[in-house]
């Protein structure tokens, strides 16, 4: 670590609670990217909005094995510090939270975080726990930096909407900020670095595919019929599998029938990359 410290000294590194009291003691209007790291245009997209719209700006990198229902997926998850921080370099980030899981988990929680049988759909559906976890996280980096303001993209919809809801008794106000895309209109993420060139092209062709769906929809009466069989057809092609495709109200996310205020959200497999999107 001590090479690291030495080649980012104008970018102060944080390792733990202490370094982060003393670092941020006289600070305002902080801005807080959460990352787990493998960073993208996405993230520097988030990050330059942070610094345009605070003093100073914080990164953290943390891959967060409560949020992962699958330890295979956790274990595989792309990770790549040496990238990172010359990223966070260049873009003269002020500070870098780099905690360990012992750090962060260091104090037992008082209360069991329990998520509402009304919001257990979309990816909390399919991934027991994950949100749970998310949550957790997410309030434990809130206390312990303190944040004004928090930026974090639309890609994850359902993970902005929730922590919105479970984290309200918190001052720190989450900034939502647009998905970053792919010429190619595939939305950037860390596990697209997972995909071969051509798993890649496949993804970004279902993606097109859906949002001219949605452009045709004023014309059906029945969208969720349209979007099942939309999915059963998706299914169809090798390695793919669709895990939802629904449209939902974006103020509650309850399912619509309605274009207005809704959104298409999608979870669909390519070979064993999960990934997600809205639009």
């Amino acid at each position: 670590m001590f090479y690291l410290l030495k080649s980012f000294i104008q970018m102060k590194i944080l390792l733990n609670n202490n370094d982060l009291n003393e670092a941020l003691e006289n600070v305002s209007n902080l801005g807080f990217v959460p990352t787990m790291g493998s960073l993208h245009k996405g993230h520097i997209s988030l990050i330059k909005q942070s610094k345009k719209k605070c003093n100073k700006t914080i990164v953290s990198i943390f891959v967060n094995p409560k949020q992962f229902n699958n330890k295979n997926d956790f274990k595989k998850y792309p990770r790549n510090r040496k990238k990172d921080l010359s990223i966070l370099k260049r873009l003269k980030v002020n500070y870098v939270y780099l905690p360990t899981v012992k750090e962060i988990y260091r104090v037992k929680r008082s209360s069991k975080i329990i998520i509402s049988k009304k919001d257990k759909i979309l990816c909390a559906k399919y991934r027991k726990g994950h949100f749970e976890g998310v949550i957790d996280v997410m309030e434990r980096l809130i206390e312990n930096i303190k944040p004004q303001k928090i930026f974090m993209g639309e890609k994850d919809f359902q993970q902005l909407y929730l922590l919105k809801k479970y984290l309200r008794k918190h001052s720190s106000k989450i900034i939502e900020c647009r998905t970053i895309r792919e010429k190619n209109k595939l939305a950037l993420s860390s596990r697209n670095s997972l995909l071969q060139k051509r798993e890649k092209n496949l993804a970004a062709k279902l993606i097109t595919n859906i949002m001219k769906l949605k452009r045709k929809l004023n014309k059906e009466s029945n969208i969720k019929k349209v979007l099942n069989k939309t999915g059963n057809e998706i299914n169809k092609l090798q390695n793919v599998k669709i895990e939802y495709l629904e449209l939902r109200n974006i103020k509650n996310l309850k399912i619509s029938n309605k274009l207005k205020n809704s959104k298409i959200f999608v979870s669909f497999y390519i070979n064993n990359v999960r990934l997600i999107d809205n639009f």
